[in-house]
């Protein structure tokens, strides 16, 4: 059953609450097509290879997690941007980003999905966080936790730790957020989830004693686009596909 785009638009940005969040990208319609959408092709990206799948799947839109138009990326449409924009243009696709709301929302968040993939009991957000923080249901160890992380998210999860230490309280944020470890330090976690790592946070978890795991940028982020297009699948009847791109980080 067709949907108009207006209304779509109009639905998601009530249901992610977009207007919430001072981000650092436009959340909505970032390129528009046509009118009525049957069919909708979803995923963490919107790379070429992504978008080239829409155009096989006979999607008239696109949604994703990582759109364009970033803030501190040179506004003009050339090379590899005008190639994407061009290809959506010609095809008359539209793309739909959400970045901070579909990290945040209380059901069909990243965050939320990803505990919800691990079984762990949520108790509420890092201080001033989109971070979560909870409980781990059953006794793990640091390299237990590696390996469970590692299976579900079919990833190889880098692990900074112990293996045999216990691990039984828990912060985590999706996505390139390994910047909230000094929140869940604070905490006084036993571990830490991102997706990426960097330099310092090694040192970091090194010295304060809290486990930490860089679990993918696009394997912890795949989770609320694909749980959002499921509910959309139910609430207007459209075709929903998740399409999954893996890459090494």
């Amino acid at each position: 059953m067709p949907v108009q785009r207006s209304e779509l638009q109009a639905y998601l940005a009530e249901l992610l609450d977009v207007d919430a969040f001072k981000d650092y990208c436009p959340n909505g319609l970032q390129v528009e097509g046509c009118d009525v959408i049957e069919r909708v092709v979803t995923g963490v990206t919107a790379s070429q290879r992504l978008i080239e799948e829409a155009i096989a799947h006979n999607a008239q839109a696109i949604i994703v997690h990582h759109g364009y138009f970033w803030k501190g990326e040179s506004p003009s449409l050339t090379g590899i941007r005008k190639t994407r924009v061009a290809t959506l243009l010609e095809h008359d696709i539209s793309l739909f980003a959400y970045h901070l709301p579909l990290d945040a929302h209380e059901q069909f968040g990243n965050n939320v999905q990803l505990a919800r993939q691990m079984g762990w009991t949520i108790e509420g957000n890092l201080t001033s966080s989109i971070a979560l923080m909870g409980r781990l249901d059953g006794g793990e160890t640091g390299g237990s936790l590696q390996r469970k992380l590692s299976d579900a998210l079919d990833f190889d999860v880098l692990h900074v730790g112990e293996e045999a230490d216990d691990i039984e309280t828990i912060a985590w944020c999706t996505g390139a957020a390994q910047g909230e470890l000094e929140k869940a330090i604070e905490a006084d976690v036993d571990a830490f989830v991102s997706g990426e790592i960097s330099e310092p946070t090694v040192h970091l978890a090194q010295e304060s004693g809290v486990h930490y795991y860089a679990a993918g940028h696009h394997a912890t982020e795949r989770g609320g686009v694909k749980a959002l297009g499921d509910h959309l699948v139910h609430q207007f009847g459209i075709d929903v596909q998740f399409i999954d791109l893996p890459i090494p980080v």
